[in-house]
């Protein structure tokens, strides 16, 4: 059985927790900050939780993260 591909986009984008969930940088922030409310910058600090449907569509690019 030859190795499955993983998705080199999402190997840059995320990672896994230790409990399997998967932690992706906030959307929104790469440039234009000036038009954006203090309070969208500041709840955009860090690292999230990716929700249960989007977490199901990045465990299937990447395989050898489960």
């Amino acid at each position: 059985m030859p190795k499955m591909k993983t998705k080199a986009s999402a190997k840059k984008r995320f990672r896994m927790t230790a409990s399997g969930r998967v932690k992706a940088g906030a959307a929104g922030k790469r440039h234009g900050m000036i038009k954006r409310s203090n309070d969208f910058l500041r709840d955009a600090r860090g690292t999230m939780i990716l929700s249960k449907p989007d977490e199901r569509i990045v465990k299937i690019y990447m395989p050898y993260n489960r």
